[in-house]
């Protein structure tokens, strides 16, 4: 029979054990929740980052482009698409790139949409940047491009995850585009998602 001072021992050794065990959890809370998300112009000396999103295989399965395999591919595609483009930021993650968006304009009778494009590393999924991303990708572009009245994005049917992203990010699902483009040589269905700049949520985002 264990005597009451052992009893006393363990017990106040399973509460220092809890108590570690809470301000382990606090802490790596507290460093989730310090996690900075940014998003800046892009250049040449993130080629090596720009590759980890553009050479993943799970990336590029419902992306027109196909995986990149080298790191002169990569760095052509920053040099003669990224950088010109009118408006692609790299989305960064403690001020590392692990993605980027953009915003293609259209023209003429169009001009007053734009259709929103975003790719992220697969090993940065589920946490909510690409969310946070989409939403501060959407308050720029209205104050940037004051002409704006849409953002639009097209979303492939079988890619829940995606889809998630807009909803979460305050998109309206308006309905599906079927056989509305090619991707790897085959007709896929699409959802279109919009958000228009009167739409409460985009002053929130502000």
């Amino acid at each position: 029979m264990e005597s009451e001072s052992s009893c006393s021992d363990v017990t106040h050794l399973n509460e220092e054990l809890l108590l570690v065990k809470i301000e382990e959890n606090l802490e790596l809370s507290s460093k989730e929740d310090s996690d900075i998300i940014s998003l800046r112009l892009l250049d040449l000396t993130d080629v090596d980052d720009f590759m980890e999103w553009f050479g993943d295989d799970n990336v590029s399965k419902f992306c027109s482009w196909d995986t990149f395999k080298s790191k002169e591919d990569a760095m052509s595609y920053v040099a003669d698409v990224a950088i010109p483009h009118p408006w692609f930021r790299a989305i960064c993650l403690n001020g590392k790139p692990v993605g980027s968006i953009s915003v293609s304009p259209f023209y003429g009778t169009d001009s007053c949409r734009g259709e929103l494009g975003y790719v992220l590393a697969s090993k940065y999924w589920g946490k909510g940047i690409a969310t946070k991303a989409v939403k501060m990708a959407a308050s720029a572009i209205f104050v940037e491009w004051p002409h704006l009245e849409r953002l639009e994005a097209v979303v492939d049917v079988d890619n829940p995850g995606s889809q998630r992203v807009l909803e979460k990010a305050g998109f309206k699902k308006e309905g599906v585009l079927r056989k509305y483009y090619l991707l790897k040589g085959k007709t896929k269905d699409v959802f279109m998602f919009s958000l228009l700049s009167t739409d409460q949520q985009v002053t929130y985002f502000m």
